[in-house]
C-alpha cells in the first residue's frame, strides 16, 4: 500500500511507526497510509528551516518572485494530475478540484508582485536633516495548519505569502488528504525554492501541539473548526506567537421579494451542495423574506434539487461527489435526524443514497429542510454537508438580524434588485464577508479573506496586503547625516524627548 511520508529539507523523510488511513471516498476503502509525525520530526524540519531561512531572507524580492512565477507555471502544467489526486482523496469532482487549485494560484499570482508589496514608506525632512523610512522584514519561520476541504487552495494561501515575504515555512496539512500538499512542495523545489524553506510534516494533535509550543515558530495560520481555532489561537498566543485562526461558518443567503428566483435557485444549489457542502463558504441557510417569497422559492427549489447528480469524483456530469470519510458521513446524517427531531420539516431526504458499483462510498444525497427555527441546534451549529435549511423571515429587519446574531460570522449573501436594500444590508450586517447577488463571496487575492465572531480569531486576515502584514514585521528607521554641527546640535546633550518641530 502506498505510504505518504514527510517532506523535509527538500526530500522525502520517514520515521516512526504511527500512521493514519487515507481513504478513497468513492469506494469507501483505504488507499494509502500517511505518516503521523512527532515533535522529533518537527525538530528535523525546523533544523532544515533554520539553516535555509537567513539566505532566503537575504535574497532580493524579485528573485523570490521569480520562484513564484515558475511555481505558478508548474502548477498549471500539472493541473490535471493535481486535480485527480485531490479528488481521489477528498471526493470533490474534478472541476471543483481544479477550482481548488486555481483559487490557490490566484494568491500565488499576488505573491509574484511581492517586490511592490514589500515596499515601505519614506519621509524626507521629517526634522532638521532627519529622514524616516520603514521596511518590512520576515519573521523567520512560520507554520500553517490546513483543513481537509481545500488541500491545495489553503496551503497555497499560506505558504505562498509567507515564503514570498522571506520566511521559511512548516506546513501541517490534513492527514485525510495529504498527497496534494506534498506534490505542491515538490513543485516548489522544482521551481527553484531552496531546500528547507518549505517543509511538510504530517500528524495529529501531537504534531499540532509541537508546532504551537515550538519557540522558533514565530507565526501560525490555521483554518478548521471553531473549537479547534480557538484552541490554536489561545495556545499559540500564550506562547508569544502571532496567530490567525479561522473557524467554522453558518452562512446565510437572504432572498428579498424582488430577487430573480430562477437565478437564486441556480446560485443556491451550487453554493449549498457543491463540494458536498464541505466548504466554510458554503451557503447552507436560505432566508426568504415574507411567506410569499418563501413559498415561491420552495416550489422552485424542490425540482432543482431533484435534478442534482451525485456521482464519483471523476464523473464529468456529477454536480458533487462523496464526503471525505465514513465518520463525516455519519456526522452529517446524525444532524439530519436531529433536525427532524427538533421539528424542522424535511422536504428532501438525502440519507440512504447508494451509487451503483460504489455502494460502500461515502455518498449523501442532497437534503432540504423548511421551517427551521433559530432556536434549533441544527441551525446554530455547522453541519458541513449537503444540507440546505430554510429559515423564513417576516421582514427585512429580521433578515438582517439572523446572520448578525449568529455566533458565526464568516460570509453572507443578499439577493435583490434593490440597490438601497443591498446598501443597507451590507452596512449593517455583522459578518466579515458579504456578497450582493454573489452566493460565495470569497474575495479576490488582492483583497483579503477572514470572518468575524467565532469564524475568526486574531486581527489579521489571510492573503493580500493583510497577508504581507501577518508574515512580516515592520521596522521604522529614523536617520540623520549631519554635516558638522547643524543649528548648534551636538554642542550639548539633550535630555528631553526629541521633537521635530
Amino acid at each position: 500500500m502506498r505510504e505518504i511520508d514527510h517532506f523535509i529539507g527538500g526530500e522525502s523523510f520517514s520515521s516512526g511507526d504511527r500512521s493514519g488511513d487515507v481513504f478513497d471516498p468513492n469506494q469507501g476503502q483505504v488507499q494509502a497510509k500517511v505518516r503521523l509525525g512527532t515533535a522529533a520530526d518537527l525538530e528535523r524540519a525546523m533544523d532544515a528551516a533554520r539553516a535555509a531561512q537567513p539566505a532566503w531572507a537575504a535574497t532580493n524580492p524579485q528573485r523570490r518572485a521569480r520562484v513564484m512565477f515558475k511555481f505558478k507555471e508548474l502548477v498549471e502544467a500539472h493541473m490535471d494530475e493535481l486535480a485527480h489526486a485531490l479528488s481521489s482523496e477528498h471526493g470533490k469532482v474534478i472541476a471543483d478540484a481544479k477550482g481548488d487549485v486555481q483559487r490557490g494560484l490566484e494568491v500565488i499570482e499576488f505573491a509574484c508582485g511581492i517586490p511592490q508589496a514589500l515596499k515601505g514608506e519614506y519621509t524626507i525632512g521629517a526634522g532638521p536633516g532627519i529622514d524616516v523610512y520603514s521596511m518590512r522584514q520576515p519573521l523567520g519561520i512560520g507554520a500553517g495548519i490546513t483543513p481537509f476541504n481545500f488541500p491545495a487552495m489553503i496551503p497555497m494561501w499560506m505558504f505562498g505569502m509567507a515564503i514570498a515575504c522571506g520566511n521559511a515555512f512548516i506546513l501541517k496539512p490534513s492527514e485525510r488528504d495529504p498527497t496534494v500538499p506534498i506534490r505542491l512542495a515538490e513543485l516548489m523545489k522544482e521551481a527553484g525554492l531552496p531546500d528547507g524553506i518549505l517543509n511538510v510534516v504530517h500528524g495529529d494533535k501531537e504534531m499540532v501541539d509541537a508546532i504551537l509550543d515550538h519557540p522558533d515558530i514565530k507565526a501560525v495560520s490555521f483554518v478548521g473548526s471553531s473549537d479547534i481555532a480557538q484552541y490554536i489561537y489561545s495556545r499559540g498566543t500564550a506562547n508569544n506567537k502571532r496567530v490567525q485562526a479561522f473557524g467554522g461558518a453558518k452562512n446565510h443567503g437572504i432572498v428579498m421579494p424582488d430577487a430573480d428566483l430562477d437565478q437564486v435557485v441556480n446560485d443556491l444549489t451550487g453554493a449549498a451542495f457543491g463540494s458536498a457542502g464541505e466548504r466554510c463558504m458554503a451557503l447552507p441557510v436560505v432566508v426568504p423574506v415574507g411567506e410569499e417569497t418563501a413559498n415561491a422559492l420552495r416550489e422552485k427549489l424542490i425540482p432543482a434539487i431533484a435534478k442534482l447528480r451525485v456521482g464519483v469524483s471523476t464523473d464529468p456530469e456529477a454536480h458533487y461527489g462523496p464526503v471525505v470519510n465514513a465518520a463525516h458521513k455519519k456526522r452529517v446524517e446524525d444532524y439530519i435526524q436531529m433536525a427532524i427531531d427538533e421539528g424542522s420539516k424535511l422536504v428532501v431526504d438525502g440519507r440512504g443514497f447508494k451509487l451503483q458499483g460504489h455502494e460502500k462510498g461515502f455518498f449523501i444525497g442532497p437534503t432540504f429542510f423548511d421551517h427551521v427555527k433559530p432556536t434549533m441546534r441544527t441551525y446554530k451549529e455547522e453541519i458541513f454537508g449537503p444540507v440546505l435549511q430554510m429559515v423564513r423571515a417576516k421582514d427585512f429587519e429580521e433578515a438582517v438580524r439572523l446572520p448578525s446574531e449568529h455566533e458565526y460570522g464568516n460570509g453572507v449573501a443578499i439577493f435583490t434588485r434593490n440597490g438601497h436594500a443591498a446598501r443597507e444590508f451590507t452596512a449593517r450586517v455583522n459578518v466579515g464577508m458579504v456578497g450582493v447577488n454573489v452566493p460565495i463571496p470569497v474575495p479576490v487575492s488582492y483583497h483579503s479573506f477572514g470572518g468575524w465572531k467565532r469564524s475568526g480569531f486574531g486581527d489579521t486576515n489571510q492573503y493580500g496586503m493583510e497577508g504581507v502584514k501577518f508574515w512580516t514585521k515592520n521596522k521604522i528607521v529614523t536617520q540623520r547625516w549631519p554635516d558638522g554641527f547643524v543649528d548648534g546640535a551636538g554642542d550639548k546633550a539633550a535630555f528631553h524627548i526629541p521633537t521635530f518641530a
